[in-house]
């Protein structure tokens, strides 16, 4: 009896339909990551492990599955913007502890990689992105810095520009911890958390006197 319980085969269980999409969407981001966009639906269903009909009976078209998965992978967490604007706290913590947060989501190799993808490949696609960034996360911070600073609002686009770049700086840098490590293969700090550290206190040491000297200009 014994026996024949072993030799038994067993039964594959069913998977719901919001499951079988779920999976689909894991497959593509481990497809996405290793190999990019190229390639037709077919090879992609292929790769996946499932066949075209089925890919298409939950996703209408490749792009329809890229933009699934570019949500998936990009989440963008709401208490970010929050967390960056309260004042009871200081303002070096705030943005330590957002960026070690921040640099938890993007410093993984899927969030890299297909970011690096789509950057090459899918024209405009990381743009809503980036523009949630500028929007969220640099010009609020730049916000709680003149706050912290008393310094006045930038008088035109221009400097409001020079000041972005000095945030894009500090951002960049901690990006490309992730390029280093998921794109090139090389050796990052194990203890990510105090390199963050150390880049947004080069940040607030750095940022300051740029600042200022923007509005010396101005001045003369």
């Amino acid at each position: 009896m014994e026996a024949d319980l072993d030799t038994a085969p067993k039964q594959t269980r069913r998977l719901h339909p919001e499951e079988r999409e779920q999976q689909i969407v894991e497959k593509a981001i481990e497809h996405f990551t290793r190999n990019g966009f190229a390639g037709s639906t077919r090879e992609l269903a292929k790769q996946i492990g499932v066949t075209q009909p089925l890919l298409y009976r939950y996703f209408s078209s490749k792009e329809a599955l890229v933009d699934r998965v570019y949500t998936e992978v990009f989440q963008w967490r709401r208490e970010w913007e929050a967390q960056i604007k309260d004042r009871s706290v200081p303002l070096a913590q705030r943005l330590e502890a957002f960026y070690i947060d921040y640099s938890s989501v993007i410093l993984r190799e899927e969030w890299i990689r297909i970011f690096i993808f789509a950057g090459l490949t899918r024209d405009g696609i990381n743009n809503k992105y980036l523009a949630r960034l500028r929007t969220h996360v640099f010009l609020p911070v730049l916000a709680e810095l003149r706050a912290e600073l008393k310094f006045d609002e930038p008088r035109d686009k221009a400097e409001l520009d020079a000041e972005v770049e000095m945030i894009w700086s500090l951002h960049a840098a901690i990006f490309y911890l992730g390029v280093r490590k998921w794109i090139y293969g090389l050796k990052v700090p194990v203890d990510i958390d105090e390199v963050v550290r150390q880049k947004v206190e080069m940040f607030l040491h750095g940022a300051p006197p740029a600042m200022k000297a923007l509005r010396t200009k101005r001045a003369g």
